[in-house]
């Protein structure tokens, strides 16, 4: 996986990888052996969606032609929709070629926390799972609300979304960080312009052939009744779960299934993820004090600003991408956003 998409050195890579999952030694290392396949899995997709994107553009223009020959006005116009259709199959793809991390493959979750900013950062907060929920539908992942703690008087103080697909961390993973919106509030009797504060945390989902050891004398869990909603069993049953890693101080909570059990089992997955990310922030940590070239990590500093008065701007702080359509924006149109911070990262390597 590399930010420019080279066929020819791709193939090449292949038939490396094909010769050696050939190899009859190869699962007298189990994980080697698993890390080659899930390599060469993801090598074939690449090379296989590349290659229909391309023939798929050689035919519709070959159609294209021969309908403007025969002068077939209605074949054209379904031609020309398929092509407009193609061209975002080729943007995704484009930005999927960015993803270099080695989790950008997995599942992931994706914390939601209302900040300074009273009422209106909790309604941010909804208005931000609001965004994230539609732009995972876009891309056809699945998304289920794993906790929710409703604001006082409107919106969300926290949620968690578990968000389900074929890199799914790899498209969430640059929002992690402090957003801002700035409107007349109207939760203000006096119509004033209010700024708010919320912040994203993305974390990919541990695969399960990594071992991360979490030992029982380091857990508590409580146990309450889910809040929000989720059926008439949240007021009945003490089957919402909250798991505290105490040498961490990593807090997980899980209300989205009716049984404590499975509750319990998803919070170990959170908590598993949480650790696994805190690693590798220590060494993102580590590789950013050694490089003086590079600033602070984008996490914990606002990367982006919603503005809805007294002009309306999305602008991400961070490479300058901006539009003026926010409607668009919170309807879960984001991935310019995206891809201008991907491609941002991997201008700096």
């Amino acid at each position: 996986m590399r930010g420019v998409f080279e066929p020819e050195k791709l193939q090449s890579e292949l038939a490396i990888l094909n010769k050696k999952s050939e190899d009859p030694e190869l699962w007298n290392n189990k994980s080697e052996a698993q890390k080659i396949l899930k390599e060469k899995a993801i090598l074939e997709e690449k090379l296989n969606a590349f290659l229909e994107i391309e023939n798929s553009l050689k035919d519709n223009r070959e159609y294209f032609e021969l309908a403007k020959l025969e002068g077939e006005d209605q074949l054209i116009k379904d031609i020309e929709k398929t092509l407009l259709n193609l061209k975002k199959t080729s943007d995704s793809f484009e930005v999927e070629c960015l993803f270099s991390g080695e989790a950008d493959l997995n599942n992931c979750f994706l914390d939601i926390n209302a900040g300074a900013g009273g009422t209106d950062s909790c309604d941010f907060g909804l208005m931000l799972m609001r965004m994230y929920e539609r732009f995972a539908n876009l891309k056809n992942f699945k998304v289920e609300v794993v906790s929710i703690l409703d604001g006082e008087e409107a919106g969300i103080r926290s949620a968690t979304l578990k968000i389900s697909g074929r890199f799914a961390f790899g498209w969430m993973k640059t929002e992690s960080g402090v957003h801002r919106l700035v409107r007349i509030s109207p939760f203000n009797a006096n119509g004033k312009r209010q700024t708010s504060f919320t912040s994203v945390w993305v974390y990919p989902e541990v695969d399960e052939d990594i071992e991360i050891e979490v030992l029982e004398k380091d857990l508590r869990v409580d146990t309450f009744r889910a809040s929000g909603a989720g059926g008439q069993h949240v007021n009945k049953t003490d089957s919402a779960v909250r798991m505290t890693h105490l040498p961490t101080n990593i807090v997980v909570q899980c209300q989205s299934d009716r049984s404590q059990i499975r509750n319990r089992a998803e919070c170990m997955k959170m908590l598993k993820s949480r650790l696994f990310e805190m690693e590798m922030q220590k060494k993102k940590d580590a590789q950013a004090a050694s490089e003086s070239t590079k600033t602070d990590n984008s996490w914990g500093h606002q990367i982006r600003s919603y503005v809805l008065h007294p002009y309306q701007l999305v602008k991400d702080l961070r490479t300058d991408f901006e539009t003026g359509n926010i409607q668009s924006v919170l309807d879960g149109e984001i991935e310019g956003f995206i891809k201008a911070a991907l491609t941002e990262t991997t201008i700096q390597k």
